[in-house]
């Protein structure tokens, strides 16, 4: 099954940092979908979170020669 990464914004008073979550769905419709539930169902706490976007993920979270060479470092 495919794997996407979804991006998310959290804000906790004048705080914010981002984390990331794979997401395992069978289209990018469906982890969009899967993502945005999963921040509806984490705001239940005092911690606001926000869906920022999903992409693709190849080779989630792996830094190796390729992704160096498709940055141009």
């Amino acid at each position: 099954m495919p794997m996407y990464m979804a991006e998310f914004k959290l804000r906790f008073g004048e705080r914010k940092w981002y984390v990331r979550r794979l997401v395992e769905a069978s289209s990018i419709e469906e982890a969009e979908e899967m993502a945005r539930r999963y921040a509806e169902a984490m705001n239940k706490g005092e911690v606001l979170w926000e869906l920022g976007y999903v992409i693709e993920a190849e080779r989630p979270l792996l830094i190796g020669k390729e992704e160096l060479e498709k940055l141009g470092a």
